[in-house]
């Protein structure tokens, strides 16, 4: 008797809101396109990077939430990396699969990197929504109950640019927030790529940059320094975004 097995696709939803210079944007595009995996991009004006669409909203928490929606909608993949427009992602970060199909999957081999200088730092359990691998229905799932929420607290009617106080009590990583009420659920776990990403601090980041361990509230666990130059399968990354 013949058995069949379904081949599991992978995909990437890339998602901007091209607030950074040009020669990041192109950089990590270019960077990205190394994986050879199907991209859905989501952006707030056209763009010629894989399947485009368009968010027709402002720069804001509100418009992130929305976008990474819609390209998990609008993508035909099974599992999905989300790639975020200024993280230098290393071809090794494209090799992970998923396990399990109920789990976010977070890479935590993460290096940030101060672009003004050679500066980087690292920490354990340094979990980004940018360094997620998850089953697309999974997400497409929690996204839309996290938008539901927002919408039920109002918070939709605060203003939205920068880093939010209720964005940041919810957490942006799902699996994160420690929902008492259990509006929502997600189970999370860590992995680590064979080679780093590496998650570009400029000027036009969304969030602070956080280079020192003073600019934590809770020291990170083992706390690492060190130069761009000293990272692992990488060469010289800065000739990609400079």
């Amino acid at each position: 008797m013949l058995v069949f097995h379904k081949i599991i696709m992978k995909g990437i939803i890339y998602y901007t809101h091209h607030n950074a210079k040009p020669a990041i944007l192109e950089g990590v595009q270019k960077q990205i396109l190394k994986s050879g995996l199907d991209i859905t991009s989501c952006s707030l004006e056209p763009l010629g990077f894989g399947n485009n669409i368009i968010y027709r909203g402002k720069r804001g928490i509100m418009t992130y939430f929305h976008q990474i929606l819609m390209a998990l909608e609008s993508s035909k993949n099974d599992h999905i990396f989300f790639c975020e427009h200024d993280i230098l992602y290393h071809p090794s970060h494209f090799e992970f699969e998923p396990p399990r199909d109920d789990t976010f999957y977070y890479n935590v081999n993460i290096w940030r990197w101060d672009y003004y200088s050679k500066k980087v730092i690292t920490y354990d359990h340094h979990a980004s929504v940018s360094g997620i691998c998850v089953n697309r229905k999974l997400a497409v799932d929690f996204y839309r109950r996290r938008l539901e929420i927002i919408y039920d607290k109002g918070y939709d009617k605060l203003p939205t640019f920068g880093n939010p106080t209720w964005a940041r009590q919810m957490g942006y990583e799902p699996g994160k927030w420690k929902d008492r009420n259990k509006q929502e659920f997600a189970r999370a776990e860590e992995w680590r790529s064979k080679y780093p990403l590496i998650d570009i601090r400029h000027t036009r980041c969304m969030t602070v940059p956080k280079m020192n361990k003073k600019d934590f509230i809770v020291p990170p666990e083992n706390w690492k320094e060190d130069v761009i130059d000293n990272l692992s399968g990488w060469g010289k990354p800065w000739e990609l975004v400079k």
